[in-house]
């Protein structure tokens, strides 16, 4: 993808694995045991990316490349919790 493509501020939702207390952890674990499944816990966030150079962007993919993952780069105040 070009780089200009990416400099643009795009917004959207973001999921990763959620942050969970001790206690909903266990309630997960006992509904896991109950019904004989994995149970995964996501949660979303309203994110806009972050503007980044074609040398940013280059370190980004790099980056990405060396540890086998999908990065994004968010500004630090573009981003909030739902």
């Amino acid at each position: 993808m070009p780089a200009e493509t990416i400099k643009g501020r795009g917004g959207g939702m973001l999921s990763s694995l959620s942050k969970l207390t001790p206690e909903q952890i266990g309630e997960i674990r006992k509904l896991e045991e109950e019904i004989g499944k994995t149970i995964l816990s996501f949660s979303s966030y309203d994110v806009i990316a972050a503007g980044l150079s074609t040398e940013e962007l280059a370190r980004v993919r790099e980056l990405e490349k060396r540890i086998g993952t999908a990065l994004i780069a968010l500004d630090p105040a573009g981003s909030c919790g739902s």
